[in-house]
């Protein structure tokens, strides 16, 4: 065949095979236009899945009446004038690409009111001219028939409902996107989504709820962090709010939806200690950074990112989530400062008949006379009496005072708020895993050289990596050499892991270091021998406990990161407010 130059028509479908996947790909285009129009409030309307109707509509800045034709011309675009403006990018859209791709593949209609024009003017792709049109200021798109001429794509299409959830999706990602921004969506004719701007915090988060639901909220932690020209912020939910699929994971990077897989590592490495296994986080971050940092154009669909600082962003985003599952743990009174577990030998906390430690001192003095079948009286009282003791209510601590233990398994205890339950050995656990953390960075990882070096065989990239982070493997514990152009050979290994898998240990931590820039595999390994240990160390069900033994372990729990989970993600303790136990026994009804 002859090289000639395609038809018009012809490039713009080819191009709409990567722009247009399906429906709910057109709306994410076409919503993007409205946020770039500066609209504040965006409607969408479908019918059957979008696949019959979509209709958007914004009251945004409008389109100019001479520059509608060149809206459905490929690679005309308002947002984008030098490779300076693209290296720094603050637009959703800039491709030029998306509208006449949409328009190549159905019947789009285009009415748009400048806002400082007398009237609308409407536009359909073959048109000569745009002609006069009734139209607040503003912008509507009308997709009908999508795919109509591509019968092939059209095969391709999900069932209505399932089109209709994509799209629900979407809209969902967006409104999370932009809490300034109102939004609307009808599927058939009938409301499914309905939003008012959110600007101050409670509005944001009653937006938060509505999308994802009372309990997402819930147990949501909000953090905000800044340094180094890097900013987040959002909700991340607690441990026990887990997932069994990744389907409430909400990621923007100077506002736009992305998928990313630093991101989504970072994030796990961030939760790898309070996650059972398989299960996945829900969050909703915000990323914001100089745009000049971030590569937007790496697919037409703009979901990919690339970080021009990775390993920044990566230790950035860990070490901010890592803190913040670190403090959500029960508060503690103003004269309690918070301060680290103390750090003994691990060889003391792997002891089955180990007990947590005393409390600080003003706290131990008053415990070590609280004893079993002591009175304590109603939070509203003030004042809560034990062993001739009185406590006032602004000094007692998060997580109050033992009453007495259930079924020896759960430690009972009053607080301001009422009762609190506490899973002993769970928390006991946490305690115990925390402490053999510390108690082995402050020993420094140790070696020990293999009776007999395992060779792996590796590429020669991967080879020639290893040779240059030698103190990346030193740090680690690991003693590496290289024995040839694509082979390795691992000569010492961390003490704690004696009998670890040394070659798989290797090429993960290689693959690590190739795709992130650096690795956690070793503190992941160590991580769940002492994790063992804890778990083996830690108090026993039908152990019973003393109160002063049941308010060492509260104390405890108060001063311990993470201490709200267990290792493996359980909840530790749970609060039950005097209005639930109201509720219970139906009084003030």
């Amino acid at each position: 065949m002859h090289i000639k130059i395609l038809p018009s028509v012809l490039v713009n479908q080819i191009a709409a095979g990567e722009v247009v996947e399906r429906p709910a790909s057109v709306i994410k285009e076409l919503v993007e236009n409205s946020l770039d129009a500066g609209a504040k409030r965006i409607d969408v309307e479908i019918e059957q899945g979008g696949i019959k109707l979509m209709r958007v509509r914004d009251d945004g800045r409008g389109i100019p009446q001479n520059e509608l034709l060149l809206a459905l011309s490929r690679h005309a675009t308002s947002k984008v004038a030098s490779l300076e403006e693209l290296e720094r990018i603050n637009s959703m859209g800039f491709r030029g690409e998306a509208l006449p791709s949409i328009g190549s593949v159905s019947r789009l209609t285009l009415i748009s009111h400048e806002q400082e024009a007398e009237h609308a003017f409407q536009l359909m792709p073959g048109a000569e001219a745009p002609t006069p049109a009734a139209h607040p200021v503003g912008t509507t798109l009308e997709i009908r028939d999508l795919f109509y001429n591509t019968p092939a794509r059209r095969k391709f299409l999900k069932t209505e409902k399932t089109e209709f959830n994509h799209i629900d999706t979407l809209v969902k990602r967006l409104a999370l996107a932009r809490f300034d921004v109102g939004f609307s969506l009808k599927h058939n004719r009938r409301e499914i989504i309905l939003l008012s701007p959110a600007i101050v915090r409670s509005e944001q988060e009653r937006r938060v709820t509505e999308l994802l639901g009372k309990a997402f909220l819930e147990q949501a932690i909000f953090l905000e962090h800044q340094i180094a020209g890097l900013r987040l912020y959002g909700w991340v939910a607690r441990p026990a709010f887990s997932r069994s699929q990744a389907d409430m994971q909400y990621f923007y990077v100077n506002g736009r939806v992305i998928r990313d897989k630093l991101v989504t590592h970072a994030v796990r490495q961030a939760f790898q200690d309070v996650l059972y296994h398989g299960r996945h986080p829900a969050y909703v971050l915000y990323l914001e950074l100089d745009p000049v940092m971030v590569d937007v154009n790496v697919h037409p669909t703009k979901h990919e990112v690339r970080f021009r600082e990775g390993r920044l962003v990566h230790d950035f985003l860990f070490r901010t989530l890592h803190k913040s599952l670190a403090d959500d743990r029960p508060g503690l009174t103003s004269d309690m400062p918070v301060q680290a577990a103390p750090i003994e030998t691990a060889a003391a906390y792997s002891s089955p008949s180990y007990m947590p430690q005393t409390a600080p001192l003003n706290l131990a003095e008053r415990s070590a006379n609280y004893q079993a079948g002591f009175e304590m009286q109603r939070p509203d009282r003030g004042k809560v009496a034990a062993s001739t003791i009185e406590v006032e209510q602004d000094e007692m601590p998060r997580l109050g005072f033992a009453l007495a233990q259930l079924q020896g398994i759960y430690v009972l205890a009053e607080n301001r708020e009422g009762l609190v339950l506490v899973d002993m050995h769970a928390a006991h656990e946490r305690i115990t895993y925390e402490r053999l953390k510390l108690a082995w960075d402050e020993s420094n990882i140790r070696s020990q050289p293999l009776l007999v070096p395992i060779t792996v065989a590796v590429s020669r990239r991967e080879a020639d990596l290893a040779e240059e982070q030698q103190t990346i493997f030193e740090a680690l514990g690991l003693e590496v050499d290289r024995m040839g152009a694509e082979t390795l050979a691992v000569r010492a290994i961390p003490i704690a892991l004696h009998g670890v898998d040394a070659e798989r240990l290797l090429r993960d931590i290689l693959a690590d270091l190739v795709v992130y820039g650096s690795s956690e595999r070793i503190r992941h390994e160590i991580n769940a021998v002492l994790g063992t240990m804890a778990c083996h160390g830690s108090v026993r069900a039908n152990r019973r406990l003393t109160i002063d033994e049941m308010n060492a372990l509260l104390r405890d729990m108060e001063r311990t990161e993470r201490s709200g989970q267990c290792n493996h993600g359980r909840p530790t303790w749970t609060q039950l407010g005097m209005n639930e136990l109201d509720r219970l026994f139906k009084r003030g009804q």
